[in-house]
């Protein structure tokens, strides 16, 4: 887990892919957090995204910085406890002037059934699971 968030955090951006019906739909994203040993991201419920996921769990992300990216797939699972959306947003205080973790938007989400694989263009890949 240390190893994927790390690279995912040191790219600043990923791209997140979800699916609308047989249409993928891929947008870049920033947070990612590690909360009670699982991977999660932020948006709002009122989002597209959101309701894509709803819809289909499935997802990926990716990620690239100097010649190496990874990949990383899994089921995506809301998880509306107040103290998951306030560890996101005290770790992202940015966010604050969008989200909150009371307000009727503001949705968690963890990684689960995960695969990351790590690649480059000069080592094979390397498959962690969480």
């Amino acid at each position: 887990m240390k190893e994927v968030l790390e690279f995912i955090k040191s790219c600043g951006v990923y791209y997140l892919a979800t699916t609308e019906g047989d249409q993928p739909r891929v947008r870049p994203f920033g947070t990612a957090e590690e909360f009670e040993g699982k991977l999660y991201i932020q948006t709002g419920k009122k989002k597209d995204c959101y309701r894509q996921l709803l819809a289909n769990p499935n997802a990926e992300i990716c990620c690239f910085k100097d010649g190496r990216w990874l990949r990383l797939k899994g089921k995506l699972i809301p998880d509306d406890r107040t103290e998951a959306k306030k560890d996101m947003l005290d770790k992202n205080p940015s966010l604050r002037s969008m989200y909150d973790e009371n307000d009727d938007n503001t949705i968690v989400l963890y990684f689960e059934d995960v695969e990351a694989t790590f690649y480059s263009f000069t080592e094979a890949p390397k498959t962690v699971k969480l």
